[in-house]
């Protein structure tokens, strides 16, 4: 960065217009600013000063490359001031992807904690149910839940196990349900990020069975489905914190409580760096610490 320290220096004497001020606000010797500034119009091959016993002055050319150069440098400086403060814990940008239902029931509260710590880090939410490309929608993190991630490309970090039931109306057949053989996948009401099928895996502990749910309803959306099942119109899976108003107000029931699916985790996803910028592992840190709670509380 030599060429600019040199230009930080012209750009400040052709303000001040006083070589020893120029020193003074520097913390740097007299003569090396004049050594500066001689180098600087040696590789030019211009004259930028006049030099008197009282004073200090651009000659034309100076104040031709001074009117030059300023806007460039001042984005110099813009650009490096933001770097530097993005790789501060206490400042920067914090660009996150998270679910709808998560967005707005939880990170709330939490954000607002933080940002009492942490004033001076903005803050760019973006709500989406469904897979998020972090890499390519620039995202410095996720918040997700999901099962073990598939892609290779990303790093992630558990938070804690989210619990996930298979609901029904209370009036409907499928409350009495003994085994999940009993039913068909027309009545299996899917939760799809592309609004497609998916395969919900039950285990009791001694065997396992495979339904392929979401043949004739699918969405991409906590809330519809548990609203759909409330209706009757069949049986859907969905992590607790989705049913638990629901399952409170008995308009929704668990049904085959003995067969449970694969664990869900709510975890934190980054593009992969490799050590996490401060202000994202600060992020992290408080979001680990107090989010366990939120989630517990919900359900």
């Amino acid at each position: 960065m030599n060429d600019y320290k040199a230009l930080r220096i012209f750009l400040l004497a052709a303000e001040k217009r006083n070589f020893a001020q120029v020193a003074r606000e520097l913390n740097m010797a007299p003569a090396a600013i004049t050594r500066t500034i001689a180098a600087l119009e040696e590789e030019l091959g211009l004259q930028l000063f006049v030099r008197t016993t009282r004073q200090v002055s651009l000659t034309t050319d100076g104040a031709i490359f001074a009117a030059q150069i300023q806007p460039a440098f001042q984005a110099l400086e813009t650009a490096r001031k933001d770097i530097m403060d993005a790789h501060k814990a206490d400042q920067g940008r914090l660009r996150i992807s998270a679910p709808t239902w998560f967005g707005k029931a939880v990170l709330p509260p939490i954000l607002s904690g933080f940002r009492k710590l942490y004033p001076k880090i903005n803050f760019e939410i973006s709500l989406a149910d469904g897979f998020v490309n972090i890499l390519d929608q620039d995202f410095d993190l996720a918040i997700r839940i999901s099962s073990a991630p598939s892609d290779k490309f990303t790093i992630w970090r558990k938070v804690c196990v989210i619990p996930r039931v298979l609901v029904a109306a209370p009036d409907s057949r499928f409350a009495a349900m003994d085994h999940p053989g009993e039913l068909t996948p027309d009545e299996c009401l899917a939760y799809s990020g592309e609004s497609r099928r998916e395969a919900w895996v039950l285990s009791d502990g001694s065997a396992n069975i495979e339904i392929s749910a979401g043949r004739s309803f699918s969405a991409n959306n906590g809330d519809v489905l548990a609203d759909m099942a409330a209706e009757g119109a069949g049986v859907t899976l969905l992590p607790r914190f989705h049913v638990a108003a629901h399952l409170k107000a008995g308009r929704l029931v668990h049904v085959l409580p003995r067969w449970s699916p694969p664990e869900l985790w709510l975890t934190l996803y980054y593009p992969p760096y490799q050590t996490l910028p401060p202000r994202i592992a600060a992020f992290s840190k408080y979001f680990e610490q107090h989010v366990p709670a939120y989630m517990s509380a919900l359900q």
